[in-house]
């Protein structure tokens, strides 16, 4: 298998649903990608700022795995880089399967994982009937999330497509990521 790395970075400054792909993003220590909507340190996503605006900011960089466009697309849902509202898509990495706490090494930047994405019904407003593609149950009745994970800059530095990710996973029991 080839070399996990970064195929797409995206961000924007208005909270829209789905961010423009850019050349390169800037990630800033404790705060997130530089000019997007949902960098801070406390939280800045909207249905999390009327429950509770002062907690910390656990969401700042949001990292999808591509592979995901591939399963959507055989399901009947084109969807490509950015529309999902993601910052960093990447290739070659099982980020759902990472656990809480792992440190991504992405071009000079790190990014430690708090958690899933928990995607809302604002996902069905891209395409009708998505959610239910990212969010179900399996055959356990277990829920499923595939819709990315969410983390924090450790390291400031900027992120390119074609960048290397590398993983350290954290010391200790490792704990399986949970919705943030």
């Amino acid at each position: 298998m080839a070399a996990a790395r970064v195929v797409s970075v995206s961000s924007d400054a208005e909270h829209a649903f789905s961010k423009p792909v850019r050349d390169a993003i800037d990630l800033v220590e404790g705060i997130g990608v530089r000019g997007d909507a949902h960098a801070g340190v406390t939280v800045q996503h909207r249905s999390r700022l009327t429950r509770t605006p002062s907690a910390p900011n656990l969401r700042q960089v949001h990292l999808l795995h591509a592979e995901l466009f591939d399963r959507l697309g055989a399901a009947g849902f084109a969807v490509g880089p950015g529309q999902l509202g993601e910052n960093i898509t990447t290739l070659g990495l099982d980020l759902l399967a990472l656990p809480v706490g792992t440190r991504l090494g992405i071009g000079d930047a790190v990014v430690t994982l708090t958690g899933l994405r928990n995607p809302c019904a604002q996902i069905d407003g891209l395409i009708p009937g998505l959610l239910g593609q990212v969010v179900f149950r399996d055959d356990e009745g277990q829920t499923v999330r595939l819709a990315g994970v969410m983390g924090i800059v450790s390291t400031s530095g900027t992120v390119r497509p074609g960048d290397a990710v590398t993983v350290e996973l954290p010391d200790g029991e490792p704990h399986a990521l949970a919705p943030v």
